[in-house]
């Protein structure tokens, strides 16, 4: 069956419900896809589930994590540039 949680299982459920929030908001209208929260609930996501995926040492999961927070912080960047301008 399964085993108790351990700090992997704990921190991939704080990523994933990060993600998922986001995802939801987002798809119910009362999260913008272009808002600075948006992008850093993304960018926050996928930076734990990238840690979780590196201590599991599963490296399609640290690419497909690295890439999506890579995304997300440009994505930021991008938008508090624009509103230094």
């Amino acid at each position: 069956m399964f085993e108790p949680f351990q700090l992997t299982d704990w921190l991939g459920t704080l990523g994933v419900s990060t993600l998922l929030i986001a995802f939801a908001l987002n798809l119910d209208g009362r999260l913008a896809h272009t808002s600075h929260a948006y992008h850093g609930l993304n960018a926050f996501g996928a930076g734990v589930l990238l840690v979780v995926a590196w201590r599991i040492e599963f490296i399609p999961f640290v690419i497909l994590e690295g890439v999506w927070m890579l995304v997300a912080l440009l994505a930021l960047a991008g938008l508090i540039k624009q509103r230094g301008t």
